[in-house]
């Protein structure tokens, strides 16, 4: 079931939304050679419950920490551990924020120091077709014209977009109806409403669509070719005439 989000509800996810936007500026400013991943987390979590909030993520299906920290050829859901970032390393990092309830749902691609101009623009781009998808949204439209777009996107950049895994709806669960994919024909798919609150996330990688899981966990999703793959995600209000981005400043 698709939920249309009251006026109450909105200011929840309003206040989830600019902590999850607050905590990456946080995260931001430790993104550097030496740190640990599992250091980043604790400095989310630490900010997190500092503003009210609860880090989504943690125990989430099981999931063990606050935040996912993804590297290099890792998609999405890095578990934090004793891991160092290193010099050319490109960091995903991607969290939850709760409040009352509700939550929002952001994600960021950094570079660490040089990396060769296709990782860069991977990066890049990656961002842009986050845009492309957002620019799209307003009632009346249907979730095919976003997909269309970042998908349209990516092609045009030479960047191969995963198809097994998509943006969603979100609300008082973390993932809600509607699917978001970021692949998928104009004027298709079901029509936004306003009120509906959906995360778009484009996941591109520089060889293969191809992923799969690690060998290690159940949990951390690679690129079947080794190669980088890139992340952002914003969390989105439908409105009457567009949209409001409430993971944004």
């Amino acid at each position: 079931m698709i939920n249309i989000k009251s006026s109450r509800e909105i200011e929840l996810m309003r206040y989830a939304g600019h902590i999850n936007y607050l905590t990456h500026e946080e995260i931001k400013k430790h993104i550097k050679v030496g740190v640990t991943t599992e250091q980043l987390d604790k400095i989310a979590y630490d900010f997190i419950t500092k503003n009210n909030c609860v880090p989504s993520c943690l125990n989430y299906e099981g999931y063990p920490k606050s935040i996912c920290v993804s590297i290099n050829d890792e998609v999405v859901h890095g578990i934090p551990s004793n891991r160092k970032l290193k010099e050319h390393d490109i960091v995903s990092i991607d969290l939850c924020v709760g409040y009352k309830g509700y939550h929002s749902d952001a994600a960021r691609t950094y570079i660490i120091g040089d990396v060769s101009k296709e990782v860069e623009d991977l990066v890049k781009n990656t961002e842009k077709a986050l845009y492309r998808g957002i620019s799209k949204v307003k009632s009346g439209v249907k979730i095919g014209d976003i997909s269309h777009a970042i998908e349209e996107f990516a092609k045009k950049k030479q960047l191969s977009v995963v198809k097994d895994l998509v943006g969603h709806g979100i609300g008082s669960s973390i993932h809600e109806e509607p699917d978001v994919p970021n692949f998928g024909e104009e004027g298709k798919g079901i029509i936004l409403k306003e009120g509906m609150t959906i995360a778009i996330e484009p996941m591109l990688n520089l060889g293969t669509k191809d992923v799969c899981l690690t060998d290690q966990d159940d949990w951390v999703i690679v690129t079947e070719d080794g190669l980088p793959s890139a992340h952002f995600e914003h969390t989105v209000l439908v409105t009457k005439d567009g949209y409001e981005i409430l993971t944004g400043e």
